[in-house]
């Protein structure tokens, strides 16, 4: 199963995004419940760095990422457009396959 926590700040900011696993959902290379997730997180964090111009922390390897911005990024609305966004896609995408994405929201320090 691929977990993915999208994590809010001590002002409920969004402000880092954690995945792992692998959904699992079919063969490597046909898992379209992982490949879905893959895109959308790709695609923020492209969307962060390139659009918005955000310096984006963290890493990407295969079935382990962590993204997380600067705290004056948090309040534009730009950056905040760009996550929420992937984050009601993920959502979505952990209703439609259960059992192979799990969506979390948490606060900064809960685990």
């Amino acid at each position: 199963m691929v977990e993915v926590r999208f994590r809010r700040d001590s002002r409920d900011r969004l402000s880092s995004v954690v995945s792992k696993g692998h959904a699992e959902h079919g063969d490597h290379g046909e898992d379209v419940a992982c490949a879905a997730v893959s895109a959308l997180l790709q695609a923020a964090w492209v969307g962060l760095s390139d659009v918005a111009g955000v310096e984006v922390a963290g890493h990407r390897r295969s079935g382990d990422l962590l993204m997380r911005w600067p705290e004056e990024a948090r309040d534009r609305a730009d950056v905040h457009a760009i996550v929420a966004t992937a984050e009601l896609a993920i959502e979505q995408i952990a209703k439609q396959y259960r059992g192979f994405v799990r969506y979390v929201q948490e606060s900064e320090g809960q685990e």
